[in-house]
């Protein structure tokens, strides 16, 4: 993970492909906890559960996350509630994922061992 953590996500407008199942899966070993799954048109993306004590914990984690993704350029979705923060990334414009995916995985994990 630390590779990635020293890493800054690059500016994506399309015109690249995104990464392919096996290639997710080699990124995939260097966060912790991330799933991998599909949306409504087929396209991959990151997800990871969160869970707090209450709806202060959860609001600060995500206050820090929207933080870094500012600092990134790189922005996920993100709902949360009491005691809970679910987090879905993905490069919309690749309609994949791509290696800033993992790069923002990685610092949002880098949240939870503070």
């Amino acid at each position: 993970m630390n590779d990635l953590l020293n890493k800054k996500c690059v500016p994506c407008e399309g015109g690249v492909l995104p990464f392919d199942i096996s290639e997710i899966h080699k990124y995939q070993k260097k966060v912790d906890g991330w799933d991998i799954l599909k949306d409504g048109k087929k396209n991959y993306f990151l997800n990871k559960k969160f869970k707090f004590k209450n709806f202060l914990d959860s609001q600060n984690f995500i206050n820090k996350i929207g933080q870094i993704s500012e600092n990134e350029g790189h922005h996920p979705d993100i709902s949360f509630g009491w005691g809970y923060a679910d987090i879905k990334i993905t490069t919309h414009a690749i309609e994949g994922i791509s290696e800033n995916d993992f790069i923002l995985a990685a610092k949002i994990d880098q949240l939870t061992n503070v």
